[in-house]
């Protein structure tokens, strides 16, 4: 590799870490905070938490891979352009390769390391984590383990608790029911507990509310009552693997005999397709990267930033192609679409590329972009100055 390429892949690279790094960690950050309630509520470790966090990570990157490389490319190619680099190169009679190679090979590394994230660690990671939550919940007793505090267990059913005694033994039940949409039951009792097998809660002394649509209620008092949970605890321990869940090679050949695909098939058959196309992002949003920053402008050119221009460009390719993705369930047709939209963006930024034009937005969006772009501007330098300097007098 020349020189100037080398340069070029060292700059590009650095700042598509600068960029890749802080993003992933606050996606990653966020997407931990939603699971914090498996410490809180089944009281596990530290250590587990930390587990399940680290299992959550490769989920994220091949997201935000791409998006780090437009950046990346971007960023750098305005820079070399503000420092008259790229009129350099162009004045010195180097040929355009010079910039497209360095940078279409990064592209292909981060596209070959997102295809082995995406399809090797990542449904290994989510296994582990269906399987961590699976046995976290697997005991009933554990969802419960605070004292005095509302807990849901399914959907439309809450329990509490006021004490727990030795021997599976529990003071002060409240549990209320609204699964069944014709009418609400709240059960108390004075006692109650689990049976050994954990699919029957037997209450004592108590008393159960019946409320219909109408408002209607009826009270009825028991000695004994038996409160089914069979229904709930019977896949608890088991972790139930989906689509998402599978590699690449169960895909391409599911077993039939899986309870999961011989209920939703078509959603084996959208994820296989997702998995073929979304590893080739890197280098889709990289060839229209080029397109967009990849030649000398003049400084005196009123124009949109190009990260700007190329940001939008991929969030747009983006949720086509998550649309088409999700479309795939119920229409087949969306096959081609999907892998239509990578092929038709890489086809018409090679195209752009190859006759030195700029691919640019249509004018209407651009100076809608552009306008909303100066009021922030303007609205972040106002703040700043009154933040810094305080108002005048």
């Amino acid at each position: 590799m020349k020189l100037l390429e080398t340069y070029i892949l060292r700059r590009v690279g650095q700042m598509f870490l600068v960029a890749l790094l802080p993003v992933l960690a606050i996606i990653w950050t966020t997407q931990v905070l939603q699971r914090i309630n498996l410490v809180t509520d089944s009281g596990q470790s530290i250590g587990s938490f930390a587990k399940l966090a680290t299992m959550i990570l490769p989920s994220i990157i091949p997201v935000v891979l791409p998006f780090a490389l437009v950046i990346a490319i971007t960023q750098t190619l305005t820079t070399m352009n503000n420092d008259s680099e790229l009129t350099v190169i162009d004045a010195a009679g180097a040929r355009r390769s010079v910039l497209i190679r360095p940078i279409l090979l990064l592209a292909a590394v981060i596209s070959v390391f997102s295809f082995f994230v995406d399809n090797v660690v990542e449904p290994r990671a989510k296994t582990v984590v269906r399987q961590m939550i699976a046995e976290t919940y697997a005991d009933l007793l554990s969802s419960v383990i605070e004292e005095k505090t509302f807990r849901k267990l399914d959907e439309g059913l809450y329990v509490q608790i006021s004490q727990r005694m030795a021997g599976r033994m529990l003071k002060g039940l409240f549990v209320a029911d609204e699964r069944d949409p014709a009418y609400e039951l709240i059960y108390y009792a004075k006692e109650g507990a689990v049976d050994d097998t954990g699919t029957t809660l037997i209450m004592h002394q108590g008393e159960v509310h019946r409320k219909t649509p109408d408002g209607n209620v009826s009270v009825i008092n028991f000695d004994s009552y038996s409160f089914d949970l069979s229904d709930m605890t019977e896949n608890r321990g088991q972790a139930t693997l989906r689509a998402s869940d599978r590699d690449l090679w169960f895909l391409f050949n599911p077993d039939p005999a899986d309870k999961d695909f011989t209920i939703r098939p078509q959603s084996y058959r959208a994820e296989l397709h997702r998995r073929l196309t979304d590893w080739i992002l890197p280098v889709v949003f990289a060839l229209f990267s080029l397109a967009i920053a990849g030649d000398a402008r003049s400084h005196r050119e009123a124009r949109l930033h190009p990260m700007v221009s190329a940001l939008a460009y991929a969030f747009a390719m983006r949720w086509a192609a998550f649309y088409a993705a999700n479309q795939i369930d119920t229409d087949p047709e969306y096959i081609a679409v999907l892998y239509a939209i990578p092929i038709v963006s890489s086809i018409v930024s090679i195209v752009f590329l190859g006759l030195h034009k700029r691919l640019v937005m249509p004018s209407f969006i651009r100076d809608r972009i552009s306008s909303f772009w100066r009021r922030m501007q303007e609205r972040l330098l106002a703040a700043t100055g009154r933040i810094g300097g305080g108002t005048a007098q």
